[in-house]
């Protein structure tokens, strides 16, 4: 199970405001590109300013809110409006490669936490994202399968900086949601490689 699952139902509430983006002359790849950099910028952001000013982690279950938003929006501009290329493909993957791994180590200032968790929760999902895109090489579909998918960090990590901004956290909590996300993305990885060799099978 993962939240990937209500993606449709998510995409139905956006569907008027992506028609009204499209009227505007908006692409596909302007919205994966700007959502990228923002998330850069948050998580700058995050990193610098957060330690000193717990309230700046709230940007974080903020910002993932509307990142998801704009993901689904950029699919849907390039799926429903005939905007779909071989470039936006690319950018869509790497895109979000360095925007979640920007966002996860954001943390890597909360006082008391272990780098290493960070930065095995980084690489192990971009390994997670790279397993599902692997499918299309063996003749299965992109996948997108969980339990620790790029809606379920996001997630995961927006839900830390709510309870890191008020104090109720600290960072041997995060430090251990860390690992547990970065065992649950080994787990993901398995179950897209499983089922895509199935799928092409």
């Amino acid at each position: 199970m993962s939240i990937y699952a209500l993606k449709g139902r998510f995409q139905d509430l956006l569907r008027p405001g992506v028609r009204g983006l499209y009227r505007m002359g908006i692409t596909a790849n302007t919205v994966t590109v700007a959502a990228a950099v923002v998330s850069l910028a948050v998580a700058a952001a995050v990193y610098v300013w957060a330690p000193a000013q717990p309230l700046w982690y709230l940007a974080l279950p903020g910002w993932m809110l509307l990142r998801m938003a704009l993901n689904a929006v950029d699919g849907m501009l390039a799926r429903e409006f005939g905007q779909q290329s071989r470039l936006g493909a690319y950018l869509n993957e790497l895109c979000d490669l360095f925007a979640d791994a920007a966002l996860y180590l954001s943390l890597l200032s909360v006082p008391g936490i272990n780098p290493t968790a960070l930065w095995a929760l980084a690489w192990l999902a971009a390994v997670c994202e790279y397993a599902g895109v692997l499918g299309l090489m063996v003749g299965a579909t992109r996948r997108y399968d969980g339990p620790m998918g790029k809606s379920d960090r996001a997630f995961v990590i927006g839900v830390t900086g709510a309870l890191l901004a008020p104090g109720w956290i600290g960072g041997s909590v995060v430090t251990g949601v860390a690992w547990a996300a970065a065992a649950l993305c080994v787990l993901t990885a398995w179950r897209r490689i499983r089922n895509g060799l199935a799928e092409a099978g």
